[in-house]
């Protein structure tokens, strides 16, 4: 069985034939496009061999002032699977401004004298063993008009009406595959950076699934647990360190699991004071529900979240950060931070190796600059300053090695 590429919208003759299992795979490849860099590069990749051409090119950014253009290209073994920077595109002159949404071939453009007479051709397109090129811009909802380009030698056919008329067919399917990939890298951009902000803020998450198995952990909690002081794992499952509280603790992550798919759920937030061995301040934990698609079901989705903070872990904020915000000298920020941590004045001046005068003319000046006439108020204007979110880590998976390619957000000039 076979598929004829025709289209509704040009007059381009088309006779071009793919058997249905070939057309099928390709357009497999380009929705998985949509997922990662990496599959985006394959597809580039099927697109090269079904051309036949010697570079695939998808030009996610062009250049600006600000910053750098991005092009991911299929043909270079050196770029495979990475995104290429390069600060201009005047090697891509003249199709870059050609109307969107329509196939060029350059002999379209030019004759092949201007061509080969051009500065495109000789500076940039020769050296490449580049001759013929077609190429489309797609135009795009939310990133502006991204370039598609596909090339080939001298030595080889120049692109006809039938290449043209696919590449037309396939510029939907790479539209949505590249609108889909700029959703999900600004969903994961916004996630990533809401999560190193918890962390910041030294509050302990990690995500579980419906049987209690724990998925997702950012650092704080993988350093809390890893004293197995009131919490702990135990393979991939949440701990407490007493039975009470462990039955406790089970029990609210099963009600958070279960109501997650209720419509109208109950109150859906649960506090838990777990008791530590050590004798130090129970561990704070708040477990909620996780309200995902309702499809998504099974071992290995995402149901309960669990947020723990630690009442005596040391403060985070950030010198350089404090610095910025109370215009303190480097000394003052020493001593202001010790003091956030909880130490008397005695005991910071004893950590920080200065006289107690010294300790108390750097506290006089912290005073006048943050306002406050106590040590306990200072303590309350540190914690609650951004001050904390100047550091931190992003969440990793448990047990598993952090591989990420950035996925850029795709925008145009």
């Amino acid at each position: 069985m076979t598929i004829t590429t025709t289209s509704t919208i040009t007059a381009l003759p088309i006779d071009q034939s793919l058997s249905l299992d070939d057309y099928d795979r390709i357009i497999g490849q380009i929705q998985d496009g949509a997922l990662e860099t990496e599959q985006l590069s394959l597809a580039l990749d099927a697109l090269r061999s079904l051309f036949q051409a010697n570079y695939v090119s998808l030009i996610l950014r062009v250049p600006n002032a600000d910053s750098m253009g991005i092009t991911l290209i299929s043909g270079q073994p050196e770029w495979a699977g990475k995104l290429a920077y390069f600060p201009d595109y005047r090697w891509d002159a003249p199709l870059g401004s050609m109307p969107p949404d329509q196939v060029y071939s350059m002999d379209q453009l030019m004759s092949r004298e201007e061509w080969e007479s051009s500065t495109c051709y000789r500076h940039y397109s020769q050296p490449n063993d580049v001759y013929h090129i077609m190429g489309a811009n797609i135009a795009t909802a939310d990133a502006g008009v991204l370039g598609f380009r596909i090339t080939r030698s001298q030595r080889q056919p120049a692109f006809c009406e039938q290449d043209k008329a696919l590449c037309l067919r396939l510029l939907p399917h790479l539209r949505r595959s590249l609108h889909v990939h700029n959703l999900l890298g600004r969903s994961e951009s916004l996630g990533n950076l809401y999560a190193e902000a918890v962390s910041r803020l030294s509050v302990a998450t990690l995500v579980l699934d419906a049987s209690g198995s724990v998925l997702q952990l950012n650092d704080v909690a993988r350093e809390l647990l890893g004293h197995a002081d009131g919490l702990k794992l135990v393979g991939s499952r949440l701990e407490a360190s007493y039975p009470s509280d462990n039955r406790e603790l089970h029990k609210l992550i099963r009600d958070a699991a279960e109501s997650k798919d209720v419509p109208q759920p109950r109150e859906a937030r649960e506090a838990l004071s777990v008791a530590r061995p050590s004798g130090e301040v129970s561990l704070g934990v708040v477990v909620e529900p996780i309200i995902g698609a309702e499809w998504a079901e099974g071992r290995g989705q995402p149901a309960v979240m669990v947020y723990i903070r630690d009442a005596v872990g040391r403060s985070q904020v950030d010198n350089r950060i404090a610095r910025e915000l109370f215009n303190f000298t480097p000394a003052e920020t020493a001593l202001s931070l010790q003091l956030a941590n909880g130490l008397s004045l005695e005991e910071a001046a004893e950590e920080l190796g200065i006289a107690r005068n010294t300790a108390r003319a750097h506290l006089r000046a912290i005073f006048s600059k943050t306002g406050v006439r106590r040590q306990a108020e200072l303590v309350r204007v540190m914690l609650n300053s951004v001050g904390s979110l100047g550091r931190g880590n992003n969440v990793s998976p448990l047990d598993k090695p952090i591989h990420v390619i950035r996925r850029p957000l795709l925008r145009s000039a």
